[in-house]
C-alpha cells in the first residue's frame, strides 16, 4: 500500500509539473503573438503615414526635384496644330517635385495620387505631379492663365463638367491663354468656340495615347 501511494503521489507530481510547463509555454506563445502583432501593426501604420504623405504632400514644391526623362525629347507640331512629344516620358511614382520639360507638362514622373478628373473644375492651381498622373489615366487637362477671357473660361468649365476623364485648372506659368494637354500631346486653342477643342477631346479623352486606359479618375485628390 505504501509503495502504491508513493507511486500515485509521484505520478500526480509529474502531471502537475507537466501542466505547469504547458501553462508556461502558453504564456510565452501569447506574449510572442502579441509582440508579433504589434510589429505588424506598427509596420502598417508607418506604411500608411508614408502613403498619406505621398498622396497629400506638395508634389511640386519642397525637396530636391526628381529627374524627368521627358527632358530628353522634344515637341513636334503636326499639320493639325497638335504638338506631339517625341521622346521618352517616364512613368515612375515619386514624392518629390519634378522639373518638367513643358508647362503644362504632358507626361513624366508623377505623384502616386492623381487629381480627380471626372469632369472636375478647379479654381486654384493644382500640383503638376498629380495632374500628370491624371493624364496617364487618359484624361485631357484644360489649363488657362490670366489672359484668358472669362466667357471662355466659363464655357470651357461647363464643357469639362459634362465630360468624364477631363479636368480644368488655372496655370499662370503657361505662355498661351488656353491650352489642352493629354499624355504626350498638347495644343493651344483660341477660345471655347474653337472647333479644335472638340477635336482634341474626341481624339484624346481615353485616346490611344493613354498609358493606363480605364484607370480611375475618381477617388484621387481634390481641392
Amino acid at each position: 500500500m505504501g509503495s502504491a501511494n508513493q507511486s500515485n503521489t509521484a505520478r500526480k507530481a509529474r502531471i502537475e509539473e507537466m501542466r505547469r510547463a504547458e501553462r508556461a509555454r502558453e504564456r510565452r506563445n501569447r506574449i510572442l503573438t502579441i509582440v508579433a502583432s504589434a510589429v505588424v501593426v506598427g509596420g502598417l501604420v508607418a506604411g500608411g503615414v508614408v502613403l498619406v504623405r505621398s498622396q497629400s504632400g506638395d508634389g511640386d514644391g519642397g525637396g530636391k526635384a526628381a529627374s524627368d526623362s521627358s527632358a530628353k525629347g522634344k515637341f513636334v507640331t503636326g499639320a493639325d496644330g497638335v504638338k506631339t512629344w517625341e521622346g521618352e516620358l517616364a512613368r515612375n511614382h515619386v514624392t518629390k517635385a519634378v522639373k518638367y520639360a513643358s508647362t503644362p507638362p504632358v507626361g513624366g514622373d508623377h505623384n502616386l495620387a492623381w487629381m480627380n478628373c471626372n469632369g472636375d473644375v478647379y479654381t486654384k492651381e493644382i500640383n503638376n505631379t498629380n495632374a500628370v498622373h491624371s493624364l496617364e489615366h487618359g484624361a485631357v487637362w484644360v489649363t488657362y492663365n490670366a489672359k484668358a477671357k472669362k466667357a471662355d473660361v466659363d464655357a470651357l468649365a461647363a464643357k469639362v463638367k459634362k465630360t468624364p476623364y477631363t479636368l480644368m485648372s488655372p496655370l499662370d506659368g503657361q505662355k498661351d491663354p488656353i491650352m489642352l494637354s493629354a499624355w504626350g500631346h498638347q495644343r493651344t486653342v483660341t477660345g471655347a468656340d474653337d472647333p479644335n477643342v472638340d477635336k482634341f477631346f474626341e481624339k484624346f479623352v481615353q485616346g490611344k495615347q493613354t498609358p493606363e486606359p480605364g484607370a480611375a479618375c475618381t477617388n484621387g485628390l481634390a481641392q
